[in-house]
């Protein structure tokens, strides 16, 4: 199994759940999370200069069995994108266990 992490602009949530949906992912945990950026200027509207150093995200939390690791990142990568500074990080790390605690199945068939 494999745990994705994902920081995705807030604007781009929608897509995002609608395409892990179509590849049958129903179920992910996510969170508003605020972020520093690689930009360190700042940018000037009405004569008021706002700080684009801290930028709003959303975080994605998701575990999937190996088969559906790459298709999942792959949909990420797809409804995520808009092609401009800011479009997020994607992570992929091992999870040893996973257990449903209502049936106390363990591994993949805790997942379904």
């Amino acid at each position: 199994m494999k745990k994705i992490e994902a920081i995705i602009r807030k604007s781009k949530f929608d897509e995002v759940k609608e395409a892990l949906h179509q590849i049958e992912v129903n179920f992910f945990s996510y969170w508003d999370v605020t972020g520093v950026g690689n930009e360190k200027q700042g940018h000037v509207y009405r004569g008021v200069s706002y700080s684009t150093s801290d930028i709003q995200r959303r975080f994605l939390s998701i575990v999937v069995t190996d088969p559906f690791l790459e298709i999942t990142v792959d949909a990420l990568l797809k409804a995520a994108f808009t092609g401009t500074v800011g479009d997020g990080k994607i992570f992929v790390s091992d999870v040893i266990e996973s257990y449903r605690i209502r049936t106390k199945e363990k591994g993949a068939d805790s997942l379904n």
